[in-house]
């Protein structure tokens, strides 16, 4: 009899999951070793923020897996009634698994596709039956320090593909990038293609001029992060001006305030890039402003979820 590896499925928790079609504990969902996402990173995930049992900005979120999947030319196996289906149902399995009552804390809904199982062939195979797995988590805020004293981040030349905009499993380049920060004792990696700013390893960036908030392009080279439109609603709202266009690396190293974006990370204040203080060293008024409206946002998620 072989010795299960350390890091085998016999050390997962017993999390409810969701594995093509059933529900089941995560440390007892199996997948083909066949499968193409095992075997080339061959699909697609989403994470979805569950405020107050709410799940925040969920049309958002199917539009962008339904974008990434016909990229990768997958058909989408299940409806967005479906899918939110599952999703409210994993969560009251979730509430019930661990005895913490949803309105309670804040979780993350894991969503992932891969084309299915054939064997190796680096073409696309067609009619293939897309493997799908779901998981809940608990998600994991910036603390009151990280938010109030803001964090430190160091920045990189993006040497990733130039398909940034598909929510790809393919995420090596991410692992890559978060190493670098992980490295420099940073939050994040800011990376830049041509000197213009593309994105963080796992996040969006944005930087604070004059009173402006200035975000790159949605185009290829970046994951428009749900948060684009978040920011901009919550800009519109407060009167501060909002543009997306390219981002040179010197506007950024002279911000007067940095921010990142993320479905974990909200919006965060950075305030050293590179070892150096962006603005005045601290959180800025912008970001205290923006921070404010999506907490009002959440807040107002989490009376829904309670409804």
């Amino acid at each position: 009899m072989s010795t299960p590896h350390p890091t085998s499925g016999a050390q997962l928790p017993a999390t409810p999951c969701y594995l093509n079609g059933e529900f089941t504990a995560l440390k007892d969902a199996r997948i083909s070793v066949m499968d193409r996402g095992f075997i080339f990173g061959d699909g697609i995930y989403e994470v979805v923020p569950v405020y107050g049992g709410s799940l925040f900005r969920f049309e958002q979120h199917m539009a962008r897996l339904e974008r990434s999947l016909a990229e990768l030319r997958i058909a989408n196996p299940l409806s967005r009634a479906q899918w939110r289906t599952i999703a409210r149902k994993l969560l009251d399995a979730y509430a019930a698994t661990s005895g913490s009552p949803l309105e309670a804390g804040t979780q993350l809904i894991y969503i992932q596709v891969t084309r299915g199982v054939a064997m190796r062939d680096h073409a696309m195979p067609e009619s293939l039956t897309p493997t799908v797995f779901m998981m809940c988590n608990a998600m994991k805020l910036p603390s009151e320090v990280q938010r109030t004293q803001g964090v430190a981040c160091v920045t990189a030349n993006d040497f990733r593909w130039e398909k940034a905009h598909i929510k790809s499993t393919s995420l090596l380049g991410a692992v890559f990038a978060r190493q670098i920060s992980v490295d420099a004792n940073a939050t994040e990696t800011i990376m830049f293609r041509d000197d213009y700013l593309s994105e963080a390893a796992t996040s969006n960036v944005w930087i604070v001029k004059d009173g402006r908030l200035l975000g790159v392009p949605k185009d290829n080279l970046v994951l428009e992060g749900i948060r684009y439109g978040l920011l901009e609603e919550l800009c519109r709202a407060q009167g501060i001006p909002f543009e997306l266009r390219r981002i040179s690396r010197a506007e950024v190293l002279t911000a007067d305030e940095v921010l990142l974006s993320s479905a974990s990370k909200e919006v965060l204040p950075v305030t050293r890039l590179d070892g150096q203080p962006v603005g005045q060293g601290r959180p800025g008024p912008v970001y205290a402003r923006l921070h404010a409206g999506y907490q009002a946002t959440k807040q107002a998620a989490r009376q829904e979820g309670l409804s």
